[in-house]
């Protein structure tokens, strides 16, 4: 399936485009919307406001999780239901996205959702 930390070849992503404020979709309804897009190649991944309606905080979501990008829409599905992501590491502080532990931490969990 490919490396965690990377969009996968047949998502739709295109290198450079910009995804922030697409809406975000879980396999079972829409989160929130991308905040921000972490581009650089062996750690991208999306930053989703999920709102206070929703989980009540941003979550850090791992480029390999995504399925597709919709330009068209301004779409970003991604292959998780809404109760995993919800229960990924928790995301608190942008310096987050620099630590190699965490980062190890939330891509392990992502991972081993794909069974």
């Amino acid at each position: 399936m490919g490396d965690v930390w990377a969009f996968g070849r047949d998502s739709g992503f295109v290198v450079g485009q910009e995804l922030v404020g697409f809406d975000v979709e879980s396999t079972d309804g829409v989160i929130g919307h991308v905040e921000r897009l972490e581009d650089e190649p062996g750690k991208q991944h999306l930053v989703v406001d999920t709102g206070v309606w929703k989980f009540g905080r941003s979550v850090l979501i791992p480029a390999g999780a995504v399925t597709v990008v919709d330009g068209e829409e301004q779409k970003v599905k991604v292959a998780a239901s809404r109760e995993q992501i919800k229960s990924a590491p928790r995301f608190t502080t942008d310096s987050e996205t620099t630590d190699h532990g965490y980062l190890a931490e939330v891509g392990a969990y992502y991972v081993s959702l794909r069974g």
